[in-house]
């Protein structure tokens, strides 16, 4: 017999009757209601005045104590009804003495609570009051517009017998089989190194196995022999260019079959042309060139398909559409507590190596946790968490860098955090391992041990749960286009799988570029001509300069260029 199914829990009888007794309930206290630093919501008491419980027996304040405290000590409680304040554990007491006083309001986080149920209510009248207070941009009807961007539903493609029978034939799998001799996944093979070429080949090879972008070659949705570009005779200095179209033959070669290094030269000599101020056989950085080819594939399909390069939609290419994703920007003036937010468009998270240890840490994302070292001179290895940690900490910003208040009219001390908004498909870290050297004037290199999961969930670091932090549970007040940050956030998965490790041995201007890629939970080391199978331990020692981790679930989106209703999605 099947269990019945989940029932919905009744809202709180208490707060249906506090609510009845009064037309605006909470019209009183939406002048108490105050923005502390972060914009975290509270109570505004007296300065003169020193709340406490009764029947505590301390008579202290515990609103005096750090806010950063989640014990019951550092809460208090003033009833809607008579005001009278008291502690979480005395809740209960308060409507026998008082009966018909129920609900009592949080003074530290302007939450309601319901003292007979012992437990937090939430009303979402008293939540809008509270977001009206935390942003003036936010709006002052209580209900937010209904225009909400909803996702596509899945829709089951079932080929018909034509199109069977084509993917029969036309077809080749990926992965080896096993009665072959030959056990190396398709499209594992090496590139020759033409003059300290080895930041393009890792990179390319990291390319190769992004799955997305993979599949998008592969599949033929760029092909070299029919391009816009090379029929319309689009050159530079008489040469037909179209770097899309190199690494569309880059692709055909790795995945021919062909295990002999394939060299190139063509996309070499194209990206020279495009990027002249990085034409050379000096030995370039492997993230710079990364971010130059993303850009110039940006540049020939936008052109080519007349698309506006300032949608900041990050669909307008099949670059931006892997790997763009949207940072968050909070400043936050710690005299009145406004909070200015800007969004800025990202292709890759560039991370500092932070090698300072948390007393205690919490693991998560599978890393184990670590005591603090004795000796404060020895520095153990840093975690990619850490470093995510580090980028989305609230950061003081020094006087030279005060901000100009829109509330206060002048310039402020403020905080500032980062936070991620909209997650990419294909999520890049770039480590920085290169730094300005205080002493020697000069550059240097860090050659710290990076350890990384191979399975992330980056939830902890979305905008959505910044602000949840930041505002207690409650309906975030950012809202655009009637979307929420929590909507926004939820719209792409956050566990995130590596696929690729590019890493940087050796010094400065003498270092060599590898790459190891992740195929079907087995390490392949690309080190130029050469592709080898080694241990996990291998990788999990390297210097790590560029991580490459792709969404274990893909989200099924509605085709708009195609202009038909149905879906699209894009295998791993």
């Amino acid at each position: 017999m099947a269990p019945p199914p989940p029932s919905i829990p009744a809202p709180c009888p208490h707060l249906s009757s506090y609510r009845s007794s009064s037309r605006n309930p909470f019209r009183n206290l939406r002048r108490s209601l105050r923005v502390r630093p972060l914009g975290l919501p509270s109570i505004r008491l007296d300065p003169l005045s020193h709340p406490h419980c009764p029947l505590c027996p301390s008579s202290s304040s515990p609103l005096t104590t750090s806010s950063s405290s989640s014990s019951s000590s550092s809460r208090l409680l003033a009833c809607l009804s008579c005001g009278q304040v008291f502690c979480p554990s005395h809740a209960s007491h308060h409507p026998i003495s008082s009966p018909g006083h129920y609900i009592s309001v949080d003074l530290l986080r302007a939450e309601l609570f319901c003292c007979s149920c012992s437990d937090q209510v939430y009303d979402s009248d008293f939540d809008s009051t509270v977001s009206v207070a935390q942003s003036p941009s936010f709006p002052s009807s209580s209900s937010p517009p209904s225009n909400k961007r909803r996702r596509v539903d899945f829709k089951q493609w079932d080929p018909n017998p034509s199109q069977s029978q084509l993917i029969r034939t036309r077809s080749s799998q990926l992965h080896p089989d096993p009665s072959s001799s030959d056990r190396h996944p398709w499209g594992l093979r090496g590139l020759n190194n033409m003059g300290n070429t080895c930041f393009m080949n890792s990179v390319l090879q990291a390319l190769l196995h992004t799955p997305p972008l993979r599949n998008y070659f592969l599949s033929d949705r760029h092909n070299r022999f029919l391009c816009a570009r090379r029929s319309r005779k689009k050159s530079v200095n008489g040469v037909d260019l179209c770097l899309v179209c190199d690494l569309d033959q880059i692709y055909s070669a790795a995945f021919s079959g062909d295990r002999s290094p394939f060299s190139p030269a063509k996309f070499l000599y194209s990206w020279w042309r495009l990027s002249s101020d990085l034409a050379s056989y000096e030995q370039q950085d492997a993230h710079e060139f990364f971010i130059s080819i993303l850009d110039r594939i940006h540049d020939n399909l936008v052109e080519d398909q007349q698309i506006s390069n300032h949608n900041g939609q990050g669909d307008c290419c099949i670059a931006h559409r892997i790997f763009s994703g949207i940072l968050r920007s909070d400043v936050t003036c710690t005299y009145c507590g406004f909070t200015s937010t800007t969004y800025d468009p990202c292709i890759d998270l560039s991370l500092d190596l932070d090698s300072t240890h948390l007393s205690r840490q919490t693991a998560r994302n599978g890393e184990k946790e670590t005591k603090q070292k004795h000796n404060q001179n020895q520095s153990g290895p840093t975690t990619l968490m850490r470093c995510l940690e580090k980028f989305t900490r609230p950061e003081r910003l020094d006087n030279e860098q005060k901000f100009y208040c829109q509330k206060c009219k002048e310039r402020r001390e403020s905080l500032k955090q980062m936070s991620i908004r909209k997650l990419p498909l294909v999520l890049s870290f770039h480590v920085k391992r290169f730094e300005h050297s205080t002493i020697k004037k000069t550059l240097r290199k860090i050659d710290s041990c990076l350890q990384f999961p191979f399975a992330l969930d980056m939830a902890a670091y979305l905008s959505s749960s910044v602000l949840r932090s930041r505002y207690g549970n409650r309906l975030l007040p950012v809202v655009e286009n009637g979307a929420s940050e929590a909507a926004i956030s939820s719209g792409a998965s956050s566990e995130f799988e590596i696929f690729a490790v590019v890493t940087h041995s050796g010094r400065l201007d003498a270092g060599h570029y590898v790459t190891y890629l992740r195929i079907n939970d087995s390490w392949f080391k690309c080190d130029d001509a050469w592709v080898i199978k080694v241990e996990e331990s291998i990788v999990r020692e390297s210097q790590a300069y560029m991580l490459f981790y792709v969404q274990k679930v893909l989200c099924y989106t509605a085709g708009g260029n195609t202009g038909t209703s149905t879906g699209t999605i894009e295998p791993v």
